[in-house]
C-alpha cells in the first residue's frame, strides 16, 4: 500500500508541476494543446502503474526512485529540467500569443509519435527489470542483450528522446521545439557517464557493447 502512495503522490505531483507550466504561461484553462499532452502522458500511467504493481513491484520501486549518486548524472538531471521547463513555458507563450500555431497533420504526428514513444518505453521495462532511473549497478544484476537491447545499448534513452520531440508537436508549437531539440545532446552526455559505471562494474558489459555497435539509434549511434 505504502508503494501505491507513493506512486499515486509521484503521478499527481507531476501532475500538477506540468499543468502549471503549461495553463499559467497560457494564461487560461482553454488550451486544447495542453489537455491532449497531459491525457496522452497521464491517463495511460495508473494503468501501467497498477500492472507493475502486480506483475513487478520491485520494477516499480526502482522507478519511483530518482536519487543520482554519480555527480555527472546529477548535473544531466539539472540540464534536463531547464530544458523541461523552457520548452513547456514557451509553449505556453506561444499558445497566449499565436507565434507559431502548427497546423492538424504536424499535431496529428506528433501524437503518433508521442504513442509510439509511450509503446517503445513500455516494451524496454517489460524487457529489462533491471531498469532503475539512477545510474547504478544492482545486486545480481545481468547484461541483457535481447529484444530491443540486440538493436541498441540504451533504447530506453531511444524512447525518451523521440518522447520529447514529440511532445511540442503535441502541444501545436513551432517555437517550444528549439528546447527540446537540446534532449538528444543531454542523453548522450548521460550515457557516456553511464556506459563508464557500466563497465567498471557490471560482469560482460565490454563483451556486450562489442556485440552490439550502436548506443541509441541504429546505423548512427
Amino acid at each position: 500500500m505504502k508503494l501505491m502512495t507513493q506512486a499515486g503522490l509521484k503521478l499527481l505531483s507531476g501532475l500538477a508541476a506540468m499543468g502549471l507550466l503549461l495553463f499559467l504561461p497560457a494564461g487560461t484553462w482553454h488550451y486544447p494543446g495542453a489537455w491532449r499532452l497531459l491525457a496522452l502522458l497521464f491517463i495511460p500511467m495508473p494503468v501501467v502503474g497498477t500492472v507493475l504493481y502486480v506483475k513487478a513491484p520491485d520494477l516499480l520501486r526502482k522507478r519511483l526512485n530518482s536519487r543520482e549518486s554519480e555527480p555527472e548524472q546529477k548535473k544531466v538531471i539539472g540540464l534536463s529540467a531547464l530544458v523541461f521547463i523552457a520548452g513547456f513555458v514557451l509553449a505556453g507563450l506561444d499558445f497566449r500569443f499565436g507565434w507559431t500555431a502548427l497546423p492538424l497533420p504536424a499535431v496529428a504526428v506528433g501524437v503518433v509519435l508521442f504513442c509510439a514513444a509511450y509503446g517503445l518505453y513500455l516494451e524496454v521495462m517489460r524487457e529489462n527489470a533491471y531498469l532503475s532511473r539512477t545510474v547504478e549497478i544492482q545486486k545480481d544484476q545481468k547484461v541483457i542483450d535481447t529484444g530491443l537491447y540486440g538493436v541498441v545499448r540504451h533504447p530506453m534513452y531511444a524512447a525518451v528522446a523521440l518522447l520529447f520531440l514529440s511532445m511540442p508537436l503535441v502541444l501545436g508549437s513551432g517555437v517550444a521545439v528549439i528546447p527540446f531539440l537540446f534532449v538528444p545532446a543531454i542523453l548522450a552526455r548521460r550515457i557516456r557517464n553511464e556506459e563508464q559505471v557500466l563497465e567498471n562494474g557490471l560482469p560482460g558489459y565490454r563483451a556486450y557493447k562489442e556485440k552490439v555497435k550502436y548506443r541509441m539509434i541504429p546505423l548512427v549511434w
